[in-house]
């Protein structure tokens, strides 16, 4: 059988997809349906931090799936609570968290709670920030390709230039409920953020009454050398939004709480499967893969190696490299997407962040061996 012709026929056509069809997973590695082996610098978008198909989460999945898959949460689970739990011991002062299904999902519950919270309707978020691509993750979201054809969009959203601290600072008034930013901006081309930026955020945000959400989406659990990134800075949020690597592969999201969070009343937000037992069984394993195998300190050293080895790559094509833990970019004169292609000719998947960016977002397991592959690639094909 065909599966990509199989695709084609049935699929949303929301997808520019690439002519791959892939089978299987093992840590950093995934191979198609012929067989052939690919280092996977993609990893579902950054989903698959400890690697694909760990042998702790396709046991937490099976042990949970032949006892009870779904439970909402207007009754109690003892999986659910166990995990509510370790979550509320990640950030200190975070003890309340809400548990829904992916990205998108938890921004648009953390910008409810910050409207219901402060009473307040404005919204302050970053020029080149990306949030999801429901309405108001959407409207926080800066890019027009994927604003433009849903205008108008919710509103009082107001954006401003990365990294300008006096802009932000000017931005934000008594109407603002919030400011929602990215420590290290992704699809935005992977910007990390200035100290100074930050600091006048969590400032201007305690001044003015406003509370200030980092979006930890991508750039969340270990992937930057710390569990948060926000953790690299001297700071302490409102609200971290998380999904993509926190269950290992199977769609979660997660908003942590803090204290000048209002106390939010039954029935003013919900999920029927956040926090399903499934769901929560492989972030427990995923939690606890993380801390048994050292994963942010290793992503911390692999990063700065794959960092160093991108940054000694002789070639007219590089304008920048740039990056925190395994998160990193490479910036090209050109446009990526040729690049990215013979990138996957030479067994490597990369991802692009704007047109001219190629992202590496591989599972924290990657090895330095690994790392040398796809370093060693990616100098072919900038020389070809």
């Amino acid at each position: 059988m065909n599966f990509q012709d199989l695709e084609n026929q049935h699929t949303s056509g929301l997808y520019a997809k690439r002519p791959l069809t892939i089978v299987r997973g093992q840590g950093a590695r995934v191979w198609d349906e012929q067989g052939r082996e690919y280092i996977d610098c993609v990893a579902g978008h950054g989903v698959a931090n400890i690697g694909h198909s760990h042998p702790k989460v396709v046991r937490a999945l099976s042990e949970q799936a032949a006892r009870l898959i779904t439970c909402p949460e207007m009754f109690y689970n003892d999986t659910r609570a166990r995990l509510l739990a370790r979550l509320g011991t990640l950030v200190p002062g975070m003890t309340r968290v809400f548990l829904c299904n992916s990205g998108t999902e938890a921004v648009e519950a953390a910008l409810k709670f910050a409207r219901y919270s402060t009473g307040r309707s404005g919204i302050v978020a970053a020029m080149r920030g990306f949030h999801g691509r429901t309405m108001g993750a959407l409207s926080a979201t800066w890019n027009k390709k994927y604003r433009a054809p849903f205008q108008p969009l919710v509103p009082e959203f107001h954006h401003v230039p990365y990294n300008k601290p006096a802009a932000l600072e000017a931005a934000v008034t008594d109407h603002t409920a919030a400011v929602l930013l990215e420590v290290v901006q992704g699809e935005g081309g992977i910007h990390p953020a200035d100290a100074a930026f930050l600091e006048t955020a969590q400032a201007v945000c305690r001044e003015r009454g406003a509370l200030l959400i980092v979006d930890e989406i991508q750039s969340g659990m270990g992937r930057t050398g710390k569990m948060f990134a926000f953790q690299h800075y001297d700071l302490q949020p409102d609200m971290v939004t998380l999904a993509k690597g926190i269950a290992g592969g199977v769609p979660m999201g997660a908003v942590l709480l803090g204290e000048r969070v209002a106390d939010l009343k039954p029935g003013i937000h919900g999920t029927t499967f956040g926090g399903n037992p499934l769901a929560a069984a492989a972030a427990l394993a995923t939690l606890e893969v993380m801390e048994e195998e050292n994963l942010p300190q290793r992503a911390a050293s692999t990063g700065a190696y794959f960092l160093e080895r991108l940054q000694a790559i002789q070639s007219p094509l590089i304008r920048e490299v740039r990056g925190l833990g395994l998160m990193i970019g490479v910036e090209l004169k050109r446009k990526v997407a040729p690049y990215i292609q013979a990138l996957m000719d030479q067994g490597v998947l990369a991802l692009p962040a704007g047109l001219t960016v190629i992202r590496f977002l591989p599972p924290l397991v990657i090895s330095r061996a690994q790392v040398d592959q796809v370093v060693e690639a990616l100098q072919s094909v900038l020389t070809e």
